[in-house]
């Protein structure tokens, strides 16, 4: 019924956000890392930031906002551009991070706000992003919905991601008092060779167009 409450819908929208968050990408790497380096709480932070932009973009595309899609695709090479440089210099300064430093990988100086708002800002620059949710929402046939169902999809995204970073900031945090200095500064030199290779990824995917 028009205007009826949907909780089904909710559901989708947090199975949507839980399987975008769960890809294995540079994203679920910086939050590990500074787990590890930080804590749970800055981690848990971190991936806040990342569930803020995903019920953004998936906002976006459950609204059927198509002007603000076709401006984010259209700009596409800029924020693949714009990340990837910003993932190549997070790839250097965490492959060289000290295993005994705050947080090498994004001025730890700015504190919990600063771990929040680089992974949002680093999120929100990835195109395949916007990308994942309109191919999503289109092949399920979840646009032109009611606003009150968009509205419920786009809290159900923003709930699903959340929930992912809270279970593996808290599975990492676990872990991380079995971790050495000597086999974190490996974690920090793997974790730094990977988030660049996507950075170069990225920036050689934008320059092509």
């Amino acid at each position: 019924m028009e205007g009826s409450l949907d909780l089904a819908v909710l559901g989708q929208g947090f199975g949507l956000g839980l399987t975008i968050a769960a890809a294995v990408g540079p994203i679920s790497l910086l939050v590990i890392r500074r787990t590890l380096a930080e804590g749970r709480l800055v981690g848990l932070v971190s991936g806040l930031g990342v569930a803020t932009a995903d019920g953004t973009y998936g906002g976006i595309a459950a609204f059927g906002l198509t002007a603000i899609t076709d401006v984010l695709v259209g700009g596409e090479r800029i924020l693949g551009l714009v990340g990837g440089l910003f993932l190549v210099s997070l790839a250097w300064r965490t492959s060289r991070a000290r295993p005994a430093a705050a947080a090498a990988d994004i001025a730890p100086r700015r504190g919990l706000p600063g771990a929040y708002l680089s992974v949002l800002g680093l999120t929100l620059t990835n195109p395949l992003t916007i990308l994942s949710f309109a191919a999503l929402f289109a092949g399920l046939g979840i646009t032109n919905r009611t606003p009150l169902d968009a509205g419920l999809m786009t809290l159900g995204v923003l709930a699903g991601s959340a929930s992912w970073w809270l279970l593996l900031t808290t599975v990492v945090a676990k872990l991380r008092r079995r971790i050495t200095p000597r086999l974190l500064h490996g974690i920090n030199l793997v974790s730094g060779l990977l988030i660049g290779a996507f950075g170069l990824v990225a920036i050689g995917l934008a320059i092509r167009g």
